[in-house]
């Protein structure tokens, strides 16, 4: 297992009564940051001569900064000018030059320690290099920390020599890098999941039970246990639609004749400061969050095999498309593209690669409409999740695309068992 590449995790923790020399550091590392970032999207790269240059000017500037957290706020910022490059030649963005409005302050392994106390082995109060000296914080550790501090002792995962410290919302909180080690067990269970509009589908099967299965043709152990896992995110974006409509209908009754800009158009209401405020603090970014992680710890909770469709570069789009008789309303096609597929297959990779699982991406070709007992082509049955068999039976089309999933990945086999 020597070959087998660690999984990096962070894990953030709020900083307790913080010293009031954070705010002067982090608005100084902010200036670097975005100075260096504006350089290197105007020329692309930035040279070692240019480099000590700035580094010269950055000490003098700023002479109670340590020189470590100038060496990473320049750093820090290349990485930002790049990034503003990569995303200009995409398109996804249009301003001329990069802007930083918040940044996270790494404290390398000299500028930053912590202490342990008599009753725990994990840190309660950290130290960094401050303007004046060493400054010492509490953190609020919690379950999360001791989990992975718990893992660090017992050789299973490498604390990382940076400290990241960030702002958010008026609250600080010191972020602990994890270098975990995935599990060395091998795979027990083939899982194949499928997203859908507000519920997951799951199909899992025991390889050990099944292999057994096959050379004694016992036909009760090959049957998967397929399920639905209830996320309701086309119900959250139908209801979040509702909250953010009734917002903008009273902000038009309030400032009915909107100011024009230079070039003649009208302002938008949700251009407003007010609406922008009311919709973050709506917290429906964090909640979907939550709802992909919860079902990837569902679906990657042992060593397995994990199956899913190839979504491609957008899959709303991709969904859409496909069912152009069944999307042609526009509520629909909001809920479609507020379904976060990318981000929810991202986080069972991550929770896969933690466990010692392995992620296969099969062809997303007629997966809900073959019948996966008979392979026949199904009919329609009167009802959207409900199809028809030629050979007379009831098929649930989400049911039926994880079982085609979990069929192809060893066609041969999987049939001769059925």
């Amino acid at each position: 297992m020597e070959n087998v590449r660690s999984v990096r995790r962070a894990v953030a923790v709020e900083v307790e009564s913080p010293p009031p020399g954070l705010y002067a550091v982090e608005e100084a590392y902010r200036r670097i940051v975005e100075e260096v970032a504006v350089y290197v999207a105007e020329r692309g790269t930035l040279e070692r001569e240019k480099y000590n240059e700035l580094y010269r000017r950055f000490r003098e500037l700023y002479p109670w900064l340590y020189s470590q957290l100038i060496q990473q706020a320049m750093n820090q910022g290349v990485e930002a000018g790049r990034s503003f490059l990569e995303a200009r030649r995409d398109g996804r963005v249009r301003k001329p030059r990069p802007e930083v409005r918040w940044v996270s302050m790494r404290f390398a392994k000299d500028s930053w320690s912590y202490r342990k106390t008599a009753a725990s082995a994990a840190p309660v109060r950290l130290a960094l290099s401050l303007p004046g000296g060493r400054r010492e914080v509490w953190i609020k550790p919690h379950r999360r920390l001791w989990l992975y501090w718990w893992k660090a002792l017992r050789g299973e995962a490498e604390l990382a020599s940076t400290l990241m410290v960030k702002r958010r919302r008026g609250r600080w909180y010191a972020i602990f890098v994890f270098d975990v080690q995935p599990r060395g067990e091998p795979p027990a269970e083939a899982v194949a999941f499928d997203v859908n509009e507000n519920s997951v589908a799951v199909a899992r099967v025991s390889l050990l039970a099944t292999v057994d299965a096959v050379a004694r043709w016992n036909r009760q152990y090959i049957n998967p246990a397929v399920y639905s896992i209830r996320t309701d995110f086309g119900r959250l974006a139908k209801r979040y639609e509702a909250v953010r409509g009734r917002k903008l209908e009273e902000l038009k009754r309030r400032y009915p004749y909107a100011r024009r800009d230079g070039d003649g158009r009208r302002q938008n209401a949700t251009d407003t400061r007010e609406f922008r405020r009311f919709a973050g603090r709506l917290r429906e970014r964090r909640r979907k969050d939550a709802r992909a992680k919860q079902v990837a710890r569902e679906v990657a909770r042992s060593p397995a095999v994990i199956v899913t469709e190839e979504l491609g570069k957008n899959p709303q789009e991709g969904m859409i498309g496909l069912e152009e008789k069944k999307v042609e309303r526009r509520e629909l096609r909001h809920r479609i593209k507020q379904i976060p597929f990318k981000k929810l297959v991202g986080a069972v990779e991550g929770k896969a690669a933690e466990r010692g699982s392995v992620v296969v991406y099969v062809s997303p070709y007629r997966n809900s409409k073959v019948c996966p007992i008979h392979f026949a082509k199904l009919e329609d049955g009167g009802d959207w999740h409900t199809l028809r068999c030629p050979h007379g039976h009831d098929v649930d089309r989400d049911h039926a695309a994880v079982l085609n999933m979990l069929w192809k990945t060893a066609p041969a086999g999987w049939m001769k068992a059925v």
